[in-house]
């Protein structure tokens, strides 16, 4: 670990030395998520509320060059003030810190942050997937590819809902990655509890997807989990709300010909304007909803096995 280009904050450098459990969480939520300042109000409380369940947060990001496991106080008020921040994935962390930027991890660069960090539980809002009319474009995520083989547990609200969400999970059974839901049968779509579609597993109880995780190590096989946390209950946006604003913001997402990277920030932006703040409102919630979680599955993998 002392020969790789990676930083331990105090606090995740003295929970790495004493065994204790770690949560690793991504900074594009932070610098491409949410608008100043609710991105640091936002930051600091998924910090508290992991650290208020026991485990210790890690929130991952490149400055200037160097890749952060865990962040110090007035580097995570920098990095949410910060403009030009570069958004990182599999394909350009190496350049971005070559190159002595500043970059915010995705889903897929966090997982591999965490990963080289020794950090096995990984919670953010929604993962990357498949976008609409990806048979055209061939817009798919590299989170999904990142979770077929990088062994690194992630939890989520499901995949982010503007999103083809059953193509979404055709490609990460294709890839053989477990899609785990929790407290129900359904898959949950972000905003919403329900997506109408089935979750391929179903595990109630951190203990259990610990041990799933330490079950596929032994295994030998590659790759982590998906766990699809839902939404709490009083914070969602139910499905028959959400999905004709997502139409919405897909069709001026497509009128305006914005593509790429671009399209999450414009929509999620879009989506805001048009729930008058309600979709970022729930976002905090879920974020949280999955902190929680990541903490007590951080928790059960930290202790010894029954």
């Amino acid at each position: 670990m002392t020969n790789l280009p990676i930083h331990f904050s105090r606090e995740v450098a003295q929970a790495r030395a004493e065994g204790r459990a770690i949560v690793a969480l991504e900074s594009t939520i932070i610098t491409h998520g949410m608008p100043w300042p609710q991105n640091l109000e936002t930051a600091r409380r998924v910090e508290d509320e992991v650290r208020a369940h026991g485990a210790v947060p890690a929130t991952i990001a490149v400055l200037d060059g160097r890749l952060h496991a865990g962040l110090e106080a007035g580097e995570l008020e920098k990095l949410a003030q910060a403009k030009g921040v570069m958004k990182v994935s599999r394909g350009d962390i190496a350049a971005c810190m070559a190159g002595g930027h500043v970059g915010a991890t995705t889903v897929a660069a966090t997982m591999i942050a965490a990963n080289l960090a020794g950090i096995a539980v990984f919670a953010t809002g929604g993962i990357g997937g498949v976008h609409r009319g990806a048979e055209t474009s061939f817009d798919i995520s590299a989170d999904l590819h990142e979770l077929a083989q990088t062994p690194v547990t992630v939890v989520a609200a499901g995949a982010k809902a503007i999103l083809d969400l059953p193509k979404t999970l055709e490609v990460l059974e294709t890839l053989g990655v477990p899609v785990i839901a929790v407290g129900q049968d359904e898959f949950p779509a972000f905003w919403s509890r329900a997506s109408g579609l089935k979750a391929p597993l179903r595990l109630d109880r951190a203990e259990a997807i610990a041990g799933a995780h330490r079950m596929r190590a032994a295994l030998g096989l590659r790759g982590g989990q998906l766990v699809a946390n839902p939404i709490p209950p009083e914070a969602e946006i139910p499905r028959a709300e959400i999905v004709p604003v997502i139409e919405q913001a897909l069709a001026e997402a497509a009128a305006r010909k914005i593509a790429a990277k671009e399209v999450t920030p414009f929509l999620l932006q879009r989506i805001f304007e048009l729930t008058s703040g309600r979709s970022l409102a729930a976002n905090i919630a879920l974020v949280l909803n999955n902190a929680r979680l990541g903490a007590a599955i951080a928790r059960a993998l930290a202790s010894p096995p029954l």
